[in-house]
């Protein structure tokens, strides 16, 4: 993650000193446009113009140009200051009054419609940024190899390089209009586009959002008729409710007319942008967990390990295997045949998992009897019956593993939906550790994959909320600036 933030703030650094230079070398007027709303509009300003500026020591005019769309007055800087511009047509009928600021530095900026002396390039930059976000992160996101996967920043990648290409795309359309008719889209509006770039996104996934909440919704219906009611069972279906129920809240406080003062006007934007920001934050981890999660449920590790780890769970009074536990143990043994068959090299099996309140032996103990009926050698067979959770799970194997051979390579097996959670325990642990998944049946997967991202999220609320918290600061004070 580090070494991401510091490529993205070396294309930050690099894009605004671009503009600096770009500024001082091909940037030393400064247009004002008005525009033609009609053929009648255009006939007055024909006719002539007028110009009255308070101050000329601080600007000089060029003569006015008349084109299809608008009228072009060019002014030169000549010292810091600040005047006023008046524009009127010669008949007198049309009136154009500008306040213009003089920086130290001889930008012009327009009080009006706050363009400046360059602002197509800023605004270009800003959206070349945005893209090479997004493409740092994908980039970083398929660099993310074997164990180096497992990881939060993972889901970070996976997730907000889309919110970054999106915004990077939109304000790209922004900066061609701005460049090809800078008289009706100005400035202001291209702030309006910058502070409400969360806004904008989770109106454009709207319905992908929508769908998928009825997807979730459908799935889980499936799982509560195969399936004791449980409120972990329901999780689904709340996630639905909650996600429809947050895009018709923000579709209501994004369309609804709004009266005030600018004042007010600003700090009900803030308020829309502090919801859209919570929302898509949300939206964005949701998505970045469920990449990563099905790509870890697909992964297919090399045939070169040394152990093969099996997360136990619960079994039958008998120590028979029940299908979800029985399906990891039958995947890591599909793995030990083919790694066999392959490379030719046999790995320890580590069953792991300890003896539950109502359970008649260790979980560690009952795979171990499943492994001996598939005629697994029984000194291939290293049980950890200490392991209580998906940690411990880890740690305790780790221990094993160090003990035997320290610089082994590992494969964990556990079910498709808890690849990617496990492999984060795994490194947490200090387990270096690759995962398989056994399948689950279609509606069992999507409610237990939003038990294990509830979970990941859990185990990072602090963080979490820290980063929310920067977020919704910084679009919050972009909207009281701008």
């Amino acid at each position: 993650m580090f070494k991401a933030g510091k490529q993205i703030a070396v294309c930050a650094v690099a894009l605004t000193a671009l503009c600096f230079v770009c500024q001082l070398v091909f940037f030393r007027t400064f247009s004002i446009y008005i525009p033609l709303s009609s053929a009648q509009d255009a006939s007055a300003w024909q006719q002539g113009v007028r110009t009255e500026i308070e101050h000329p020591e601080v600007l000089s005019l060029g003569e006015p140009e008349i084109t299809g769309e608008h009228v072009r007055i060019r002014v030169r800087p000549e010292q810091a200051g600040e005047t006023s511009l008046s524009i009127v047509s010669a008949d007198g009928s049309l009136r154009s009054f500008h306040i213009l600021r003089v920086g130290k530095n001889l930008v012009v900026y327009d009080l009006a419609n706050s363009n400046f002396t360059g602002d197509a390039t800023v605004l270009l930059a800003i959206s070349i940024f945005w893209l090479l976000v997004s493409a740092v992160m994908l980039w970083h996101f398929f660099q993310a190899k074997g164990v180096a996967f497992y990881s939060y920043a993972t889901i970070y990648y996976a997730g907000f390089s889309l919110f970054a290409l999106v915004t990077g795309v939109t304000m790209l359309q922004m900066s061609f209009m701005h460049i090809a008719n800078p008289a009706n889209y100005s400035m202001y509006a291209a702030y309006s586009r910058i502070n409400s770039a969360g806004k904008q996104y989770m109106m454009l996934t709207m319905p992908f959002m929508l769908v998928f909440a009825a997807a979730m919704a459908l799935s889980n219906i499936f799982l509560l008729r195969h399936e004791r009611p449980r409120l972990q069972n329901g999780l689904g279906i709340l996630v639905s409710v909650l996600l429809v129920a947050g895009e018709i809240v923000g579709f209501y406080i994004f369309t609804r007319d709004f009266s005030g003062s600018e004042w007010q006007s600003r700090v009900d934007s803030t308020l829309q942008n502090t919801y859209a920001t919570v929302f898509v934050y949300f939206e964005c981890m949701l998505v970045g967990a469920g990449i990563c999660g099905v790509k870890a449920a697909k992964h297919r590790p090399a045939p070169d390990k040394d152990f093969i780890l099996i997360l136990g769970c619960w079994f039958r009074k008998d120590g028979s295997l029940p299908p979800l536990l029985r399906g990891r143990v039958d995947k890591a043994l599909a793995f030990w045949h083919r790694q066999k068959e392959e490379s030719g090299k046999e790995a320890t099996f580590i069953p792991s998992g300890g003896q539950g309140k109502n359970e008649s032996m260790p979980e560690a103990e009952a795979m171990r009897r499943y492994l001996l009926e598939q005629n697994v050698p029984e000194h291939l067979i290293l049980p950890e019956a200490r392991s209580a959770n998906t940690y411990q799970n880890m740690a305790f194997s780790r221990e094993i593993i160090q003990a035997k051979q320290p610089d082994a390579k590992i494969v964990f097996s556990t079910t498709n939906y808890h690849v990617f959670r496990s492999g984060v325990w795994a490194s947490l642990a200090g387990l270096p550790a690759e995962g398989i998944g056994s399948k689950t049946k279609w509606w069992f997967w999507p409610n237990a994959f939003m038990r294990e991202t509830v979970g990941l999220l859990q185990n990072r609320w602090k963080q979490e909320a820290l980063f929310l918290v920067v977020l919704i600061a910084f679009f919050a004070l972009l909207t009281l600036v701008l």
